[in-house]
């Protein structure tokens, strides 16, 4: 792991630079143009949680869900009718997680990322303050964890791996985590989050 480690006021300051915020992609997980429907919009939130050693905040989703069971994921869903993604983010954090909406400090959003099942998401990023009294909703969010930000830092990640879809290969991130498996449009909007921060 790198030994690079960044202040929570170094990360304030650096996710609030519209030059970094410009290092970010636009991605797609491959294959999303196959869906022959426009993309859904919807939103996450992307909370960095200002500890002295900074983490951000993920999710692990429940088994019993119909799309995306037992992934890990930041909170957020679909963008309701008249909602700006900053709005459907935040309203998404507090039913998921009862993060209360005025608690996050918004600072911004990632490009969007098109997944393979038909979203368009666009990351909110915000800063939260510690301590944090979060309560899952059971029948979306199995667990809440936080993520060091320093392994973001650390040049050599994330790994890039390969899998067969329909005939095709695919390729995708992956973050290291002792306990769960961080891929898909999470491990993308990471490896964008750690651009900005690099």
């Amino acid at each position: 792991m790198s030994a690079t480690l960044l202040s929570a006021k170094e990360v304030a300051q650096r996710l609030s630079d519209p030059n970094r915020l410009a290092r970010a992609e636009p991605t797609a997980t491959e294959g999303w143009e196959d869906t022959g429907y426009p993309p859904i919009p919807s939103a996450v939130l992307v909370p960095v949680v200002m500890h002295e050693s900074p983490t951000v905040l993920l999710t692990l989703r429940t088994a019993k869900l119909s799309s995306h069971a037992g992934q890990v994921a930041f909170p957020g869903g679909r963008m309701e009718p008249g909602e700006s993604a900053e709005q459907a983010a935040l309203r998404e954090s507090w039913e998921e997680i009862g993060l209360g909406p005025a608690l996050p400090r918004v600072r911004g959003r990632l490009p969007d990322h098109l997944t393979g099942t038909g979203y368009r998401i666009t990351p909110v990023l915000a800063l939260v303050p510690p301590p944090l009294k979060l309560i899952p909703e059971p029948g979306e969010v199995e667990l809440i964890f936080e993520y060091d930000l320093s392994r973001l830092l650390d040049p050599s990640l994330p790994e890039k791996r390969m899998v067969q879809v329909r005939g095709a290969e695919r390729s995708f991130w992956v973050w290291p985590h002792e306990r769960h498996f961080v891929w898909g449009a999470t491990a993308a909007i990471l490896r964008n989050l750690a651009l900005v921060l690099r």
